[in-house]
């Protein structure tokens, strides 16, 4: 087993305290960079102030003195959750920390993330102490449009300071669980898309209204929920829509034809079975985690999904998701490693918690693969990663170690 060691004067920089300007370098057996540089054998990456700096094989790539040094059996990129409620649900599954969903209508685009997350939750602890150095968070599924999600790290005592974008996208539930009983609307699935379809063209007269209306006083007011669905038929934000069933994938691929607007296919149990129409639409799937109950419209989740995906050239993301029990996500590295065990190589499953997810989330600029000029978010194991036995020995965001495990 290999262990983190400290290899530099006691001037360096003391990392887990969180100092700024921290210099620090990773030594790993096998270094997975997941970019351009693909896997190195005895590799080295080193950060500066944050940023990685160089990324190499240790023969050839120097650590400036000074540096404060870690090593590992195997080291990747800092993981990516692709879709979560950590930080808006908390580790206890108590009322007090359970803010991913509001029940109080079915429509509340306006509800945002930034506003419910908890970066000091000790569920944010718990996943980072397995690699997680960003999470795609927010609302869970459970009304037909639940609030807004929002992009953080994984670190930072205020949610501004761990913030990365917000919003990120406008989370939406074609299933059951956004379905209301009795009397209350929506329904059914067809109230469901009635519903969406109505509130969109609402957004779309609204925007109409703000930039053809030229008597300030005549102008409509300002309409929280409006303004954040015209964000997303005008400005890009995403739908993150929730969707299992063939049937109603069919109809989210139907209406960003109509509306054209940008969505991420979310959970997506049965996206394998009309994969080529998904592909020709060209939207991203973040795809439900394999080890998901397959009950209810995931009755037909398939293990090997993110293998058929990829197989039909779509872009694939995993994701922890949301479960209704403590602690209420699950895992990425977990969930890449079933992965990885049925149909996607080593190297795919890995891709689906880093550079995919990054590309899918709009952040691979930022993190996703080990290179100069990126994040210094790096995840330490001693052992291969997706082996059950296997620690995560370290976790670094922004080039400081926020996490250290048994040495």
């Amino acid at each position: 087993m290999m262990r983190m060691i400290q290899v530099v004067s006691v001037a360096a920089v003391v990392f887990l305290a969180g100092t700024a300007g921290a210099q620090v370098a990773v030594k790993a057996k096998l270094l997975r960079t997941m970019g351009p540089a693909g896997d190195i054998a005895d590799g080295v990456v080193v950060m500066t102030d944050g940023k990685i700096v160089a990324v190499g094989p240790a023969a050839s790539t120097a650590i400036p003195a000074g540096y404060k040094v870690f090593e590992a059996a195997v080291a990747s990129p800092g993981l990516i959750d692709a879709h979560s409620t950590v930080g808006l649900s908390g580790l206890y599954n108590t009322k007090h920390d359970s803010d991913q969903l509001e029940r109080s209508g079915p429509v509340q685009p306006e509800l945002r993330a930034l506003d419910a997350y908890n970066p000091l939750d000790k569920l944010v602890e718990y996943v980072r102490s397995f690699g997680v150095t960003m999470i795609h968070t927010g609302h869970a599924p459970g009304e037909l449009i639940s609030g807004q999600t929002a992009i953080f790290k994984t670190v930072g005592a205020t949610a501004e300071a761990a913030l990365v974008r917000s919003p990120a996208a406008v989370a939406v539930t074609l299933t059951p669980f956004g379905q209301r009983s009795g009397r209350e609307a929506p329904g059914t699935r067809a109230k469901q898309m009635a519903m969406l379809r109505a509130e969109l063209i609402k957004a779309q007269e609204y925007r109409k209204k703000l930039d053809n209306v030229k008597d300030e006083d005549k102008k409509p007011g300002r309409d929280l929920r409006l303004e954040m669905l015209a964000g997303v038929l005008y400005d890009g934000v995403p739908l993150l829509i929730t969707a299992n069933r063939a049937q109603d994938i069919s109809s989210v691929l139907r209406l960003a034809e109509e509306f054209k607007v940008k969505v991420w296919l979310d959970s997506a149990a049965e996206a394998y079975v009309i994969a080529a129409e998904i592909k020709k639409a060209g939207h991203a799937v973040i795809l439900h985690p394999p080890m998901a109950r397959a009950f209810g419209d995931l009755e037909n989740a398939n293990f090997e999904s993110a293998a058929l995906l990829k197989a039909a050239g779509i872009d694939v993301a995993l994701q922890s998701g949301y479960e209704a029990y403590v602690p209420k996500t699950r895992v990425v590295l977990f969930e890449a490693a079933i992965a990885a065990a049925n149909g996607l190589s080593s190297r795919d499953a890995l891709a689906t918690i880093t550079i995919n997810a990054a590309k899918v989330l709009g952040v691979s600029a930022r993190v996703g693969s080990l290179e100069a000029g990126k994040d210094g978010d790096v995840a330490m194991y001693d052992g291969d990663m997706f082996e059950y036995t296997t620690h995560c020995v370290g976790t670094i965001v922004d080039g400081k170690v926020v996490f250290e495990g048994k040495r």
